[in-house]
C-alpha cells in the first residue's frame, strides 16, 4: 500500500510517500481557510484512485486554541468549584504590569454549573451524587447552547462513578463529552480541568476536519501524530484531541532523532524553521518529553516532546516600529498573501531579505516549479530602505540579524538556561528556510558542526512515518516509597497495560508487537512537584540521582513519595529503511555544478558556487562560500564554514569559529 507522510504548515504543506517505486517528495502551499483542502490536493496529486495510508501531523487543534475558535464549551464540576478553572494557580506572566488583565477564559461563568456529590482525597464518599440535580444541569447545559461538554470532578481518578454517571445523563444531548478521568486521570483539579476542557473545546472541530480526510481517502487508513512522539488512529484524535495540539513539531523531534541517530549523532539542537514559526528542541541521545506544558495560557498536562517555539519563519514580516526600530515578527505573512516574491505579498518577509541578498535562488525555488519575483522585491526593498534610512542591502542583513537574534534566544532557552553547554552538540537543521540560517545560528551560539538530512524541507512529514504507535496511561497513586512493595507496582501497571493492550489492539497490534515502559513520578517529602524517572529495582536511588542532576544536591535518608505511576505503550509499525550508500571520491561530479551567483555576506557580494544537492554523492566535499539547492528547501554555506555529505546523503558542515577582523563572530 502507498503510504504518506503529511505535515501541514503555516506555509507550505509537505508530503513524504512511498511505494513500490520507492520514496517521493511533495511540497504545495497551504490553504489556510481550509488545511484540508491541500492535504486532500497533495494526496489525489500523489496517489490518484489508489489505496493510501496516511499518517498526518494537524495545527488545527492548536490554530482553534490560539485562534480562540473552537466550540462553544460547557463545564460540569462539583457545585461550589465552578470557578476553579479561571481561578487558576498563582503565576502571573506579567508581574510588574499594572494595566494586565486576563484574557477571559474560553469557558465563561454562565457556562460552568455544578452538581452535588463528593469525593474526598482518600477515595471515599463524603456526599452522595443527586441524579436529580445532574438532570437539572442537564436541562441547563442544553438551554446553554454549548456544543461540548467537560466534566471534571473532585478526585474522580480514585472513584470515577459520579463523573460516569453525569456523562451518562448528559449523552442524551447528543453532543461530544469528555470525561476528566479518561482525559488525564492524575491530581491537580485545576491542571486536570484545565486539560480537559481544552480536550472539549477542540474535539468537535478536529472530528469534523478528520471525518472531512477519511471521506477523501475512499477507505483508506488514516493516523495522527501526537504531541508525544507516537501515532494513533483518527478515531482517537477525534476524542482525545488535546493529545494533538503539538502534533506537527513532534514529527520534525521524531525525525531528527530518527535520521540523527542512524548517522552517529545522538545529541541535537533541533532547529525546524519553517515559513511561520521556529521550533527548537534539545536532544541528548533521547526524545525530552514534558507534562509541564500550556497552550494559548492554558495548562495542558499531557506528555509532550519538549519543544520550544518563537515566531521566526520564512514568512515573518519586517517592519519599522514608531521609534524607527526594525522588528521581525512575530506576525507572517503566511501562505496567503506570503512574501513579495510569492507574488502576492505587500510586506518585506524574512524569505524576501535572503532573496534580496542572492541566498535564493529564483529559477530554482522548489525545484524551479515556483520562480521568486525579484522585480516586485526589488521595489518593496528599496522604498523601507529609505524609511530606515539605510541601504537596502544593510536593510535585508539587518532583517536576517533581528531573526537570527530571536532564533539564538530561543535556542539558549532550552540549552544554557537548563544546564547544556550548546557547543556540546550538533545543530541539526531542517524546514524549507533552516538551510539558509543553519550555519548563521551554529556560529552565533558557538557550536561548531551543523547537520542537514536529505529533504529537510519536509523531515516533519519523515518522522510522522517513521513514528510508534504510542498510548500513554498514568495513574495518581500517593503512596510512600518505603510502603510500596512489587505487589502493589504490580497492580497498578498490570491494570494500565490491560488498559494499553486493549487500545492497541484495536490499533492492529498484537501482544507480540507491543512493549510498554514504566516510569514513576517522584519526590521528597513536602515537595510541590515531582520528577519522572524510570521504574527500576532500585528507583529510590534512580530518582536522588536524577534530583542531584537537575537540582545539584540530594536529601539523603529523606523520606520519598511515589505520586503518579505512568505507562508509555508502544505498537511498532513496519519502518522505512536509510541505507547507506557507497563511498565517492571528494571531487564534486560536473553535473552538480550549476554555475556561479553573486551573494552578499557581511556587507560585500562574493562570487558564489551553485551546487544541486541532489547530484552530489557521498564523499564530496565543498567549500563556502556556495548555494546548495533541492526541491524542499535551499543551503546557504557562508565562507566561513566548509562542507561534505555523509554515507546516507546528510551534508555536515564544519564551522570556522575563529573570531573575524575587528573582533566580530
Amino acid at each position: 500500500m502507498l503510504i504518506i507522510g503529511v505535515d501541514t504548515g503555516g506555509t507550505f504543506t509537505d508530503f513524504i510517500y512511498r511505494d513500490e517505486r520507492g520514496w517521493g517528495v511533495h511540497k504545495r502551499l497551504s490553504t489556510p481557510h481550509d488545511p484540508s483542502e491541500a492535504v486532500r490536493a497533495g494526496i489525489r496529486h500523489i496517489a490518484g484512485d489508489r489505496p493510501v495510508h496516511v499518517v498526518h501531523g494537524s495545527t488545527v487543534a492548536t490554530n482553534a486554541i490560539l485562534e480562540r475558535k473552537g466550540v462553544k464549551t460547557a463545564l460540569v464540576t462539583n457545585r461550589g468549584m465552578e470557578d476553579v478553572i479561571e481561578i487558576g494557580r498563582q503565576n502571573r506572566s506579567r508581574l510588574y504590569d499594572l494595566h494586565y488583565r486576563r484574557t477571559p477564559h474560553i469557558v465563561p461563568p454562565e457556562l460552568r454549573f455544578g452538581v452535588p456529590g463528593r469525593v474526598t482525597s482518600e477515595g471515599d464518599v463524603a456526599e452522595d451524587f443527586d441524579p436529580a440535580a445532574a438532570a437539572a444541569v442537564l436541562d441547563a447545559v442544553r438551554a446553554s447552547g454549548a456544543q461540548s461538554v467537560a466534566v471534571c470532578l473532585l478526585f474522580s481518578f480514585l472513584r470515577p462513578e459520579h463523573e460516569r454517571a453525569v456523562g451518562e445523563a448528559l449523552q442524551e444531548l447528543d453532543i461530544p463529552v469528555s470525561l476528566s478521568h479518561e482525559v488525564l486521570a492524575e491530581f491537580r483539579e485545576f491542571e486536570r480541568t484545565s486539560t480537559t476542557v481544552i480536550n472539549a473545546y477542540v474535539s468537535p472541530i478536529m472530528t469534523r476536519y478528520l471525518s472531512a480526510l477519511q471521506n477523501a481517502l475512499r477507505g483508506g487508513q488514516l493516523r495522527i501524530m501526537q504531541s508525544n512522539g507516537g501515532s494513533i488512529s483518527a478515531e482517537t484524535a477525534m476524542r482525545e484531541s488535546v493529545r494533538t495540539i503539538l502534533s506537527g513539531p513532534a514529527g520534525g523531534a521524531v525525525g531528527a532523532h530518527v535520521i540523527g541517530s542512524a548517522a552517529g549523532h545522538g545529541r541535537l539542537v533541533t532547529f525546524d524553521m519553517g515559513g511561520t514559526s521556529t521550533d527548537v528542541a534539545l536532544l541528548d541521545n533521547d526524545l525530552p518529553l514534558t507534562m509541564e506544558s500550556s497552550i494559548g495560557g492554558y495548562p495542558v498536562r499531557t506528555p509532550m516532546i519538549d519543544i520550544h517555539t518563537v515566531g521566526a519563519g520564512g514568512g515573518s514580516i519586517a517592519r519599522l516600529d514608531r521609534g524607527g526600530a526594525l522588528t521581525v515578527g512575530p506576525e507572517s505573512a503566511g501562505a496567503d498573501p506570503g512574501p513579495i516574491c510569492y507574488g502576492r505579498g505587500r510586506e518585506i518577509t524574512v524569505t524576501d531579505a535572503n532573496l534580496y541578498l542572492g541566498r535564493l535562488i529564483p529559477e530554482r525555488f522548489l525545484g524551479g516549479e515556483m520562480r521568486l519575483d525579484s522585480d516586485r522585491l526589488n521595489a518593496a526593498m528599496e522604498d523601507m530602505a529609505r524609511r530606515a534610512g539605510l541601504t537596502p542591502t544593510a536593510l535585508a542583513e539587518g532583517i536576517l540579524d533581528v531573526a537570527n537574534a530571536n532564533m539564538e534566544r530561543a535556542v539558549r532557552v532550552i540549552s544554557v538556561e537548563r544546564g547544556h553547554d550548546p557547543r556540546e552538540f550538533t545543530l541539526f537543521s531542517f524546514g524549507g528556510a533552516g538551510g539558509l540560517h543553519a550555519a548563521f545560528l551554529a556560529r552565533l551560539l558557538s557550536m561548531p558542526k551543523v547537520f542537514i538530512p536529505k529533504n529537510p524541507g519536509i523531515l516533519s512529514a519523515v518522522g510522522m512515518v517513521t513514528a510508534d504507535v504510542i498510548r500513554d496511561a498514568s495513574r495518581t497513586v500517593m503512596a510512600k516509597a518505603r510502603d510500596i512493595g512489587p505487589e502493589d507496582m504490580g497492580t497498578w501497571f498490570e491494570e494500565l497495560e490491560k488498559q494499553a493492550g486493549t487500545a492497541l489492539a484495536a490499533e492492529g497490534f498484537g501482544a507480540d508487537a507491543v512493549t510498554h515502559e514504566r516510569f514513576l513520578d517522584m519526590r521528597y517529602e513536602g515537595q510541590s512537584f515531582e520528577i519522572t524517572v524510570p521504574l527500576t529495582d532500585d528507583f529510590a536511588a534512580g530518582f536522588e540521582d536524577e534530583h542531584e542532576r537537575r537540582y545539584g544536591y540530594r536529601n539523603p535518608g529523606k523520606a520519598l513519595e511515589v505520586v503518579t505511576v505512568r505507562l508509555r505503550s508502544r505498537g511498532r509499525p513496519e519502518k522505512p529503511d536509510f541505507p547507506e550508500g557507497r563511498d565517492m571520491s571528494a571531487a564534486i561530479p560536473p553535473e552538480a555544478l550549476l554555475g556561479k551567483t553573486q551573494t552578499v555576506f557581511s556587507g560585500a557580494a562574493v562570487t558564489t558556487a551553485v551546487l544541486d544537492r541532489e547530484r552530489l554523492l557521498p564523499g564530496n566535499t565543498f567549500r563556502g562560500p556556495a548555494i546548495l539547492t533541492e526541491y524542499t528547501s535551499t543551503i546557504v554555506i557562508p565562507p566561513f564554514a566548509s562542507g561534505r555529505v555523509d554515507a546516507r546523503g546528510n551534508i555536515i558542515l564544519d564551522l570556522d569559529l575563529a573570531p573575524e577582523p575587528g573582533g566580530e563572530r
